[in-house]
């Protein structure tokens, strides 16, 4: 029994015992009343009886009487003070849970997302409501977005589990509800909007990285593209937007902080004036913060005893990028890059921008760059690429930069990452099946993707004793 349900039964049971002491000293006070009125009534027909001609004869008869009244007071005086308490308050823990009506399938809940538009009248949302109470189904939370011919509730439920999405939609709209959408939900959206949408904003104030996922984990399942103003050659994409932004229903087009264009579309659900202007704070917030990376390092020890250095790397780091480009073979780049060998260093700008994705860079004791890991945001997939200088090659650092983007890709939620390589790289394709995940392959004119499922997210892994006998002597980190 826990403290406080052992605290209850103590109140219970003195308040029990105040109540039948009470009891006792209310009753004394009573029957000492009446014996003495009894005395003072006894002897004033003592002295009459006495001084009367049957004087003795009534006096014995009265004695009698007298008696006979005292047995049955303490006859009945015994019963009821010797019967059993009233039975105590069982505590709350030992009650078990309420009864629910139905069997036990009834019992089982599920969650659902759902998005309506009613009318903006009054009694429609208690309409609304109603009809859910009618099904048995709770509302957990409920967001309201006005719009100019009506108002979009999006409402979190939990309901029986025998209740289908038709029939629930079929109920909503009895009740003038139209253009409803459902979609299974979990624990993670019980979180209320407010606290996710500070919870996004922190994440993005850290990382850059972090506003392509912080935008899907606000609007749902959409895809995302950054188009930068100018292509590698410097030619104009022809894309734009206005500093305030645009709205198209299902899409939405806003000036990228880094340069070009973002552009978020939902086709399966048109967006909200709410949803736009939650967008539009959270890449306000990025443009006025500027560039920035968190400066955390991990330091390991190969196999031979050099130590190298794991980091985020960052815009800052093109012309160590470039250096290191310069010291790789040709072989090394169109391994790597598929395709014409001058154009590696094109890419760099594009790769090592926090807007498209996340890169770890290993560097050796002296500063040099030796390897590069890019997680790239490829709309709603996610790619993984690597290049390690040709001198640092066979020493498991490929397969430690690609065990980490898995990590981070594990973070943001992603279902999958992919290799697009080469059949004759060996190397990507070892490290790739060093992650002891499903692969899928698929071959075409000599191109080999791989495709790695990482199936439920899982909490972010970081190893502490690297695969090839590397192992971690040291972690920094400082603040942005």
């Amino acid at each position: 029994m826990t403290d406080t349900n052992r605290t209850e039964t103590s109140r219970a049971t003195a308040s029990h015992k105040l109540a039948r002491h009470r009891h006792h000293w209310r009753r004394d006070l009573v029957e000492l009343a009446a014996l003495f009125t009894a005395v003072a009534v006894a002897d004033s027909i003592a002295n009459m009886i006495v001084h009367g001609p049957d004087g003795p004869v009534l006096l014995i008869a009265s004695a009698v009487a007298l008696a006979a009244t005292a047995g049955f007071h303490t006859w009945w005086a015994r019963k009821h003070s010797h019967a059993p308490p009233p039975p105590l308050p069982a505590p709350a823990a030992e009650l078990g849970p309420a009864p629910v009506a139905g069997d036990e399938g009834e019992r089982e809940t599920s969650l659902w997302r759902m998005r309506t538009t009613v009318k903006d009248e009054p009694g429609s949302l208690a309409a609304l409501c109603t009809v859910l109470a009618r099904l048995h189904v709770d509302i957990l939370t409920l967001q309201t977005h006005p719009l100019g011919d009506g108002t979009v509730d999006e409402l979190l439920l939990r309901s029986p589990a025998a209740l289908e999405a038709r029939d629930l939609t079929r109920e909503v709209a009895s009740v003038g509800a139209r253009d409803t959408w459902l979609e299974r939900a979990d624990a993670h959206d019980l979180v209320d909007a407010p606290t996710r949408v500070l919870g996004l904003a922190t994440r993005t104030a850290l990382d850059a990285a972090e506003l392509p996922l912080a935008l899907r984990q606000l609007l749902g399942r959409c895809t995302i593209h950054s188009i930068p103003a100018t292509t590698l050659t410097g030619r104009p994409t022809g894309q734009g937007a206005p500093v305030e932004g645009v709205l198209e229903e299902t899409v939405m087009r806003l000036r990228d902080p880094s340069g070009g264009t973002l552009t978020v579309e939902r086709p399966y659900l048109p967006f909200t004036p709410t949803e736009f202007a939650r967008v539009r704070a959270l890449v306000e917030l990025d443009a006025r913060l500027g560039p920035r990376l968190p400066r955390s390092q991990d330091v390991l020890t190969l196999p031979e005893g050099n130590a190298i250095t794991v980091r985020r790397a960052g815009p800052d780091d093109i012309e160590a990028a470039l250096a290191m480009h310069e010291r790789c073979s040709e072989r090394t780049l169109n391994l790597r890059y598929h395709g014409p060998v001058g154009d590696a260093d094109r890419y760099l700008g594009h790769l090592l921008s926090p807007r498209y994705g996340r890169t770890l860079a290993v560097q050796t004791a002296s500063g040099r760059l030796v390897a590069l890991g890019h997680l790239l945001w490829d709309g709603d997939e996610t790619e993984v690429a690597l290049l390690v200088e040709d001198a640092w090659q066979r020493r498991g650092i490929g397969s430690e930069l690609l065990s980490r983007l898995v990590s981070m890709a594990r973070e943001a939620d992603c279902d999958s990452v992919y290799a697009v390589t080469q059949a004759s790289n060996t190397g990507m394709v070892a490290a790739m099946r060093g992650l002891e995940l499903p692969l899928d392959y698929q071959i075409e004119e000599g191109t080999l993707v791989v495709t790695a499922r990482l199936g439920a997210p899982q909490a972010p892994v970081r190893p502490t004793a690297p695969r090839y006998g590397m192992t971690a002597h040291g972690q920094q980190s400082e603040p942005n």
